[in-house]
């Protein structure tokens, strides 16, 4: 399918593991209108995934024409549009973006969270302008998505950029992905939670640790100390393959701020390899925020980059 976007509206909706999040946005990436709902359990099936997406998106829409709809969503999605594995989400070798477009009757375009984050902030954020970027994004596990030459990096299957799956500790500790030693499982959410079991174990989540920092707990600042040394030395590692302009740290965990980029910067300065004899690029906060995904999904379905 084609879309005239110009006939009639543009969605962008995230799905990730805990909910659905529609956006309409006006041509500078302000959304002007929102929907939400919970995402369906773990045990839930494709087509219950399916209706909650239907819902937000009428809920948007508001009786309004649809010309095209961005699906933003947290799994590995190949080039033919087929969901191949989500961690949260019963999407597995799942024809979802064929279904959907016949469920919708309208063009979808389909993409990864992180990927359509990484397109909202270089469409409208703090990358605007930057072809070369790196963005990775820290929320209760890791997140990435790649642009080099302005075009994202999907690579041959669709599933680059699954970063925070890096192995950085050989036979290191367990990851939820079956995997051992994972970047995520040292510069996280998940990491922080962890740091802070013995000293304060009221803090069950990183929402919570992130409120303690900010009150100026010791032993959450020295979480944060310890999960940005090792978002600086995965960060280095990334530079030294792909040379990018920038890196953009997003997600929940990153809106502490420079509590977070602060040792991250000094610890990715520090592993980088030829540090002294090359540009390095700037970490900055990514500036889209939570709609990020939905915003990106819109932007990427108003001109359709079909895959």
């Amino acid at each position: 399918m084609t879309a005239d976007p110009g006939r009639g509206l543009v969605v962008g909706i995230d799905v990730g593991g805990t909910k659905v999040l529609g956006v309409e946005t006006d041509d500078h990436g302000r959304v002007v209108r929102t929907a939400r709902t919970a995402t369906p359990g773990r045990t839930a099936t494709p087509g219950e995934i399916e209706d909650a997406l239907s819902r937000v998106l009428d809920e948007v829409a508001d009786g309004r024409p649809v010309a095209a709809v961005g699906v933003s969503a947290a799994a590995l999605v190949g080039p033919d549009g087929v969901v191949r594995f989500a961690t949260h989400l019963p999407w597995r070798e799942q024809p979802v973006h064929a279904q959907l477009e016949q469920r919708w009757q309208v063009p979808v375009a389909l993409e990864n969270d992180a990927s359509c984050a990484l397109l909202a902030e270089q469409a409208h954020g703090a990358a605007r302008g930057v072809d070369d970027v790196v963005m990775i994004t820290v929320g209760t596990g890791i997140g990435g998505a790649i642009s080099i030459g302005g075009r994202l990096v999907r690579g041959r299957q669709g599933m680059a950029g699954e970063l925070g799956h890096q192995q950085v500790v050989p036979q290191g500790l367990p990851c939820e992905c079956g995997l051992r030693g994972c970047w995520e499982q040292y510069a996280s959410g998940n990491a922080l939670v962890r740091l802070v079991a013995h000293t304060r174990p009221d803090l069950t989540a990183g929402p919570d640790v992130t409120a303690a920092a900010r009150a100026g707990d010791g032993s959450a600042r020295q979480a944060f100390a310890s999960v940005g040394e090792w978002l600086g030395v995965g960060t280095a590692s990334l530079i030294a393959v792909l040379d990018p302009a920038l890196v953009l740290v997003g997600g929940g965990v990153s809106e502490v701020g420079d509590l977070l980029l602060g040792p991250a910067r000094v610890a990715m300065r520090r592993a980088l390899y030829a540090g002294d004899h090359r540009e390095v690029p700037p970490m900055v906060q990514a500036t889209m925020g939570p709609h990020a995904g939905a915003i990106g999904a819109a932007w990427l379905a108003t001109g359709l980059d079909r895959r």
